[in-house]
């Protein structure tokens, strides 16, 4: 049993309360916690789909937004958003200094269908084929993969209208980022509709999938086109290569892969094409993306200031 001044301080401290001296002070009472996490300055609407799908719009407008309303803004759109949304949205508050070293751009994330899981989603959404399947190989048995050609045009008929007739955008300075499934969707909307976007960020791109199932559709495109105008920014890991030491991959060699594509299109000779190509080191797929967004944020929309390290 407790006795005395011992005694008094358990019961004290059980009860939420604290002394000192002779005085007992009461813990703050806490409120219940809830569900979710505002982010300031976002938003979030649907857009159905006739296939019977709806999906969730995430949109974050930058501060300057409501201060000018002559001003339209170049908009951004990142695949992956349960990830990519605040990710990239942090960068741009905390990188771009109110325009200075970045310039105010409008973010669209776009999450996973609702009712469906993000692996679920993406799986289907990002990938342009049904892959044979062998033993040991990358692809999940509880998923349905195919459907980015749907997808696709899903966004442009439905998705960015509708964020050009609810924002002051510029159509003419649309940008795409992806990783990994998701730059492999943007590396198949690059060689099959690539006027939906100015400029694409493809970070660690899946090329290995379907046996490079890319490839032929990019040639397929240059039977047909001599143009191919837009700004392509391939970004990949020093470690996506395969070595047998940590980190590395253990197959599909996307560092390999990450350079054959960019030789390949520069090749072509393709009119109004930009290729621009990094290896940033030290990173892993895992890891690879904040850099990759980073660095290439600063590329896309440089402030309108001399850039201030902090």
């Amino acid at each position: 049993m407790y006795t005395g001044l011992g005694a008094m301080m358990v019961l004290a401290t059980a009860s939420g309360c604290a002394t000192q001296g002779n005085a007992v002070r009461r813990a703050p009472a806490a409120t219940q916690p809830v569900s979710g996490v505002l982010l300031p300055d976002t938003e979030s609407w649907r857009v159905h789909d006739p296939a019977g799908r709806d999906y969730p719009i995430w949109v974050a407008l930058p501060a300057s937004y409501a201060a000018h309303p002559e001003r339209r803004y170049p908009v951004l759109y990142v695949t992956d958003a349960l990830y990519s949304f605040p990710l990239v949205r942090s960068i741009r508050n905390l990188v771009g200094q109110g325009g200075a070293n970045l310039e105010d751009f409008i973010l669209v994330g776009l999450p996973p269908q609702e009712g469906l899981t993000s692996k679920q989603s993406r799986s289907r959404d990002y990938t342009p084929t049904r892959p044979v399947r062998h033993s040991g190989d990358d692809y999940s048995d509880d998923v349905v993969y195919g459907g980015a050609a749907h997808y696709r045009d899903f966004l442009a008929a439905h998705v960015l209208p509708a964020v050009d007739a609810r924002y002051r955008t510029d159509p003419a300075r649309r940008s795409f980022a992806g990783h990994s499934y998701g730059g492999l969707f943007g590396s198949f909307v690059l060689v099959t509709r690539p006027e939906m976007f100015q400029t694409y960020i493809l970070s660690s791109p899946s090329l290995w999938f379907d046996n490079h199932v890319v490839d032929p559709l990019e040639q397929a495109y240059a039977q047909r086109h001599r143009a191919l105008p837009a700004r392509v920014l391939l970004a990949i890991g020093s470690f996506e290569t395969i070595k047998p030491e940590s980190r590395y991959l253990t197959r599909n060699d996307m560092l390999k892969d990450n350079q054959a594509f960019a030789d390949r299109l520069r090749q072509r000779g393709y009119e109004g094409l930009q290729v621009e190509t990094s290896i940033i080191d030290g990173e892993d797929h895992l890891t690879v993306y904040p850099t990759t967004l980073t660095r290439a944020l600063l590329q896309v929309f440089p402030g309108s200031e001399p850039y201030d390290g902090g």
